[in-house]
């Protein structure tokens, strides 16, 4: 069985995500699509609108034969290691074609790739600009295109981690179809993922826009999962902590701990917190990150040893799925589990049973421990 592979976050799984599964299949041939999904928090570092398992279960629902989770670890990083983490696991799964939507397929991509081996690194030591406004601003030097989209920026992440890791895997991208990634507002049966949480959070129409799975778990969101709930937990740890343990936190850098450390004690809601907190030298999705390691007490060796020892879980598969795993789980070089028991809890898998238990904030769901598979058939 030939597969192919997508990493995705499905946040919400939309009809824009079922067109691009279609254009997936017919460009490749596949019998089989697999998707690697982020858990319960999106890379910005932000909750997802509905839990893994719910979005796994409609991914199931409209096409996808076999999720699969990204670890947070990998899951809520910067593109070039969301994309490194994601691309090592489909790489262990034997996928050999990864699709992903991009706003300009002809790019080409390697060669981007390339130009970023002639950058003036001297000039990244700004401490007035964020390091993505100082990539652009090399990477436009050399070859004159920016990379503004965040659909164009994971490609060329996953372009680089495919020539650096010399994976087995072609690329191939599929043009983004209806409205922008950031759009606020629903226009038509395909809107952006924004837009849908946005008109579930105002109480707004949305059903046109998802398929009928995910409609129903839409429509019983109570309370949208969000930094404002979540901040009274962030803030009681930044407060209570001492600045040498802050100081520890994962990508904690450049006294950031002190800023941190002091806005939280003057700011009750969490958005004043984040706004006191911004700065020229970091963008709101790096201090998102950054108050989800904070939160988990996410350390730098806990991250590396993590990185060094991955591991695949299942969230769900379809018989079709389930017919692919048989074929490649003798091959596939990692540990590969349905169900998490109390060890892994208490070992390789604890980093990621801390993110399911900071989500059950929003649900009574058990997100991890002896969690069975989803199975539809």
């Amino acid at each position: 069985m030939q597969a192919v592979g997508m990493v995705v976050e499905y946040n919400p799984f939309h009809n824009g995500h079922r067109y691009f599964l279609r254009q997936a299949r017919e460009k490749t041939g596949a019998d089989v699509a697999v998707a690697v999904m982020s858990g319960n928090f999106t890379q910005r570092g932000e909750p997802t609108i509905v839990d893994k398992w719910t979005r796994a279960q409609a991914a199931l629902a409209n096409g996808v034969d076999l999720v699969v989770e990204l670890p947070v670890f990998y899951a809520v990083q910067p593109a070039h290691r969301f994309a490194a983490g994601a691309l090592a696991i489909l790489n262990a799964l034997q996928i050999h074609q990864v699709a992903f939507g991009a706003e300009h397929p002809d790019w080409d991509f390697a060669a981007l790739v390339a130009a970023e081996q002639h950058f003036n690194r001297a000039e990244f030591d700004q401490y007035n600009a964020t390091y993505a406004t100082q990539f652009n601003q090399q990477l436009r030097l050399q070859t004159g295109i920016e990379l503004r989209d965040p659909n164009d920026i994971l490609a060329f992440a996953y372009t680089k981690a495919v020539l650096a890791n010399n994976y087995p895997i072609q690329l191939i991208p599929v043009q983004r179809r209806g409205s922008g990634y950031h759009d606020q507002e629903i226009h038509g049966q395909i809107a952006s993922a924004s837009a849908v949480r946005q008109a579930v959070i105002n109480s707004e129409d949305f059903t046109t826009t998802v398929p009928p799975a995910m409609q129903t778990a839409l429509a019983r969101v109570d309370r949208v999962p969000s930094w404002d709930s979540l901040y009274p937990l962030l803030r009681n740890q930044l407060i209570q902590s001492p600045l040498n343990y802050l100081a520890t936190t994962y990508q904690m850098a450049e006294g950031l701990e002190h800023r941190m450390k002091e806005v939280a004690q003057r700011s009750l809601t969490f958005d004043s917190f984040i706004h006191g907190v911004k700065t020229k030298r970091y963008t709101y999705a790096h201090l998102l990150r950054m108050c989800l390691y904070t939160t988990l007490q996410l350390h730098e060796d806990e991250v590396a040893d993590r990185v060094g020892q991955p591991y695949i879980h299942i969230l769900g598969f379809t018989k079709r799925g389930q017919e692919y795993l048989h074929q490649v789980k003798k091959k596939v070089p990692v540990p590969l589990f349905t169900k998490i028991s109390q060890g892994m809890r208490d070992s390789f898998y604890n980093l990621d049973y801390r993110a399911g238990k900071l989500y059950q904030n929003f649900t009574p769901v058990e997100q991890d421990l002896k969690h069975p598979p989803l199975m539809i058939h």
